[in-house]
C-alpha cells in the first residue's frame, strides 16, 4: 500500500443501505426529464430545415448559439452555487429553463426566432448541472457518492436518448412544432419534481467572492485535483468530438458510401438513421454511467478511470480504420465507444467531490467546466479539418478518430498518476 493512499471514508451509519431517499430518486428524475429538451433541435432539424428554408449554415448556428449558452451558463452556474447555495442555484436553473423550454416551444417559428430562444434555453439548462453534483456530494457519503453520481449523469443521458427518439418521431409524423411542444414541457416537469423534492434539503453557503478565488485556482496546486482536471479536460475532447462525429461516420457506413466525405447522407432514410444511431450512443452512456459510478465505489475511482481511458482510447485508434468491415463488428465497436467515452463521467466528478473542499467545489467545478467545455468544443471542428485535409479519403476518418484518441490516452495517464485510492469493500 502506498503512503499517498486514499482512504473512501466508509457509510455513515444513517447512510441510505437499501432504497435510495426520495430526494435522491426526484432529483435524478427530474434529471431526466430537463434533458427531454436537449437534443429536440437535432430530433426535428430535418424538418424544420425545410419549414424554415434554412442553410445547413445557418441551421448549425442555431445549435452552437445553444451550446455558446449552455457552456456560459456551467460556468456561472457552479461559480456561484458557493456563495448563493447549490439547491438555491438549481432551483432557479430549474424554473428559469422551463419558462425558457416552453417560450421555444410555442414562439420558435422561424431560424431568427429559434437561434433567439434556443440560445436562451441553453444560458438556463447548464445552469441545472454542476449545482445537482454538488447537492449529490453534499447529501451522500463517499462510499456511495459513485453510485448516486452515476444514477444522476445516467438519468441525464437517458433523457437524451428520449429527447432524439420523441423529436424524431413527432416531427416526422405531426411536423416539428410537435416535437417542439412535446420536448419543451420536460423541463416544466423537472422544475415540478425537484421543488418538492429538494425541500428538505438544506441550502449550503459557503465563503464570498475573495474565497471563491482563491478556491477556484488553488485547487490546482493539489496532485490529485490538478490529475482530476487534466483528465477531466481530455475526456471532453474525446467524448464531445466522438459525440459530433460518430453519427456521421456509422450513418455513413450505413448507407455504403465509406470515405471521408458526407455523400449519401442525404439516400432515402439516412438521416433519420443517424439520430437513431445518436439515441443509442447515448443509450450506452446511460448503461456506463450507471455502472460505472458504482463499480467505482467497490473498485477505487483510479482503477475505473484507467480502464475506461484505455477502453476509450482503443476505440477511436480503431473505429475510424473499420469503414468496410462488418457492419455488426462496427456497430458493436460503436457501442463499446459510447460505453468507455461517457463511463468515467461520474467518477471523475465524484472523484473531484472528495478532493476539493465543500466551500471551494462550485469554484473548482468552474474551471473545470471552462477547460473541459472549450477543449471539447474544438475537438469536432479538430475532426473536421483533418476530414477536408484527407479530401475523401477513407483514411480521414482513421486519422480524425485517432486525434480524439491522444485525448483518450492522455486521460489514461492522468489517472495512472493518481494516488492509490483504498475503496470501502464492506
Amino acid at each position: 500500500m502506498t503512503t499517498d493512499a486514499i482512504p473512501v471514508p466508509a457509510p455513515a451509519p444513517d447512510a441510505f443501505p437499501g432504497p435510495r431517499p426520495v430526494w435522491l430518486v426526484l432529483l435524478c428524475s427530474s434529471r431526466f426529464a430537463s434533458s427531454l429538451s436537449f437534443m429536440v433541435y437535432a430530433g426535428a432539424l430535418g424538418p424544420a430545415m425545410q419549414a424554415w428554408g434554412m442553410s445547413a449554415g445557418e441551421a448549425g448556428s442555431i445549435q452552437t448559439a445553444f451550446n455558446i449558452g449552455y457552456a456560459l451558463s456551467l460556468v456561472g452556474s457552479s461559480w456561484f452555487a458557493d456563495s448563493l447555495g447549490a439547491k438555491r442555484v438549481f432551483l432557479w436553473a430549474s424554473w428559469a429553463t422551463a419558462l425558457t423550454g416552453i417560450a421555444f416551444a410555442v414562439f420558435a417559428r422561424s431560424a431568427e426566432s429559434g437561434l433567439l430562444l434556443f440560445a436562451l434555453m441553453g444560458l438556463t439548462q447548464g445552469g441545472t448541472y454542476a449545482p445537482s453534483i454538488m447537492l449529490v456530494a453534499q447529501g451522500v457519503p463517499a462510499a456511495r457518492r459513485g453510485a448516486a453520481v452515476g444514477w444522476l449523469l445516467a438519468a441525464g443521458s437517458l433523457g437524451y436518448f428520449g429527447s432524439i427518439a420523441l423529436a424524431a418521431g413527432l416531427a416526422e409524423r405531426f411536423g416539428y412544432e410537435a416535437a417542439f411542444i412535446a420536448c419543451g414541457l420536460g423541463p416544466l416537469l423537472a422544475a415540478l419534481l425537484a421543488t418538492p423534492g429538494l425541500r428538505g434539503r438544506a441550502n449550503l453557503v459557503a465563503g464570498g467572492p475573495a474565497r471563491r478565488l482563491r478556491g477556484a485556482f488553488r485547487f490546482l496546486a493539489d496532485r490529485r485535483s490538478f490529475l482530476l482536471t487534466a483528465g477531466y479536460t481530455t475526456h471532453c475532447w474525446e467524448l464531445l468530438g466522438m459525440w459530433a462525429w460518430l453519427p456521421t461516420f456509422l450513418t455513413a457506413s450505413l448507407a455504403g458510401t465509406g470515405g471521408a466525405g458526407t455523400g449519401g447522407l442525404g439516400s432515402d432514410g439516412a438521416g433519420l438513421r443517424g439520430l437513431w444511431i445518436a439515441g443509442a450512443i447515448h443509450l450506452s452512456g446511460f448503461l456506463s454511467s450507471l455502472l460505472m459510478g458504482r463499480a467505482s465505489d467497490r473498485l477505487g475511482r483510479r482503477a475505473v478511470l484507467v480502464a475506461m481511458g484505455l477502453l476509450g482510447a482503443a476505440c477511436s485508434f480503431s473505429i475510424g480504420w473499420m469503414d468496410g468491415m462488418p457492419l455488426a463488428l462496427v456497430l458493436a465497436v460503436a457501442v463499446l465507444y459510447g460505453f468507455s467515452a461517457l463511463g468515467d463521467s461520474p467518477v471523475l466528478s465524484t472523484a473531484m467531490t472528495e478532493s476539493v473542499e465543500p466551500g471551494s467545489l462550485g469554484a473548482a467545478l468552474a474551471v473545470r467546466s471552462i477547460l473541459g467545455f472549450g477543449a471539447g468544443g474544438a475537438a469536432p471542428l479538430a475532426v473536421g479539418l483533418v476530414l477536408d485535409h484527407a479530401g475523401g479519403s477513407g483514411s480521414g476518418w482513421g486519422w480524425g478518430f485517432a486525434l480524439l484518441g491522444v485525448g483518450g490516452g492522455l486521460a489514461t495517464v492522468c489517472a495512472l498518476l493518481l494516488p492509490a485510492d483504498r475503496p470501502n469493500r464492506s
